[in-house]
């Protein structure tokens, strides 16, 4: 079997020269083989850049477009295929952008081989542990303090046990946070998980110290990302003096990026993008460094079914992979909202695990067409 054509897609809801949200555009790649057998993969970063990192026709020898590396070569060789593009792009490449298209080929081509081999993608990982995975819900906060409650009241109401919010007005005022936080929390009772994700919003460690424990009644579940990765002095501040438990990770890339994280960071729990931090093929040996570091992976996933897909069938595999994130987007591109046809099952607080052969999904073509970016 040969690798025939790397498809690309970028998808956007807004215009190009207008504003865009989380979950209103998405990368897509389409790996074809001369088999007819076609694999689906995903980049959660910037469409275009992602869009040209593949495309780009060789510059030198560290310097090559990753769909040139690909054609011709049997798609099975999953392994071997990605220390190839890694090599061969590692001036452009090595962390960022370049590893979120990897991780979108990548995944596309762990779909491929287990569409190949006939059995669900969990199976070719090593078998799956259970048959569904506990969700957590994921929304965005807005100013009315009203509509915050009406939809963290609401994920309860579907099932959610489980519940994150971040982004939006979060992280920009004491004040607001500490309101917001207390709000949700006496909207949706003692008995659900909540947590918080900063998106490296409070900035510094003295900040996120006095922060923490302002919010301590609340019982947060983990406060995720106060601080960029960068701050290594920071989180280790945070490590050893809030009660809390600290997240983050999202933002990285590799194996060498989270042996890092884990060993100078000190974070109680990681969050690994598996569109972003290398796709399924390095998201498996991140998950044995946090093993051997005793921590806790929680994979980061505010995307389209693609990413969720492939999230589900690791965590299947995965001796600990007991949570998910579960994004509440609107947008027709995220989770089960249209893109994806067959997704991944949502049924009162946790994902069904599937049976059919790959990632088990197909795009819907109307939506491809509707909002591609040519």
């Amino acid at each position: 079997m040969k690798i025939t054509n790397v498809e690309v897609i970028h998808l956007r809801i807004p215009a190009i020269d207008e504003e865009c949200e989380w979950g209103e555009d998405a990368l897509v790649v389409r790996v074809h083989t001369d088999k007819g057998i076609t694999g689906l993969g995903e980049a959660d970063s910037s469409p275009m850049v992602i869009k040209a990192l593949i495309e780009a026709p060789n510059s030198n020898l560290y310097c090559n477009g990753l769909k040139a590396l690909l054609i011709g070569e049997n798609p099975l060789e999953i392994e071997r295929l990605w220390q190839k593009m890694y090599w061969s792009s590692n001036y452009v490449g090595r962390r960022g952008a370049g590893i979120h298209a990897i991780s979108a080929i990548d995944i596309a081509l762990w779909d491929i081989a287990a569409q190949f081999y006939d059995v669900p993608l969990h199976t070719l990982l090593g078998g799956k542990y259970r048959n569904k995975i506990k969700a957590y819900g994921t929304f965005i906060p807005v100013d009315c303090a009203q509509e915050n409650i009406n939809f963290a009241q609401n994920l309860v109401k579907k099932g959610f046990t489980s519940i994150k919010f971040g982004g939006g007005i979060l992280g920009n005022h004491p004040d607001t946070d500490y309101q917001t936080v207390k709000s949700i929390r006496e909207a949706v009772g003692s008995d659900i998980e909540l947590q918080i994700d900063l998106a490296t919003r409070w900035k510094t460690a003295g900040h996120t110290l006095a922060m923490c424990k302002r919010l301590e009644p609340f019982n947060l579940n983990w406060i995720e990302e106060p601080l960029l990765a960068d701050d290594r002095y920071g989180y280790q501040k945070l490590a050893s003096q809030v009660p809390q438990k600290i997240a983050g990770g999202e933002a990285l890339t590799t194996r060498y990026e989270f042996k890092d994280f884990l060993e100078f960071h000190q974070p109680d729990i990681v969050q690994p993008d598996i569109t972003r931090c290398g796709g399924i093929t390095e998201m498996r040996k991140i998950n044995d460094l946090a093993q051997l570091y005793g921590v806790h992976l929680i994979p980061h996933g505010f995307s389209t079914g693609i990413l969720l897909a492939a999230s589900v069938h690791f965590l299947a595999a995965t001796e600990h992979g007991t949570l998910m994130e579960y994004s509440e987007s609107p947008s027709l591109l995220a989770n089960d909202n249209g893109l994806v046809i067959d997704p991944i099952r949502f049924d009162q607080g946790y994902l069904e695990v599937p049976d059919r052969p790959g990632l088990g999904i197909a795009l819907n073509e109307q939506i491809i067409k509707r909002y591609q970016v040519m």
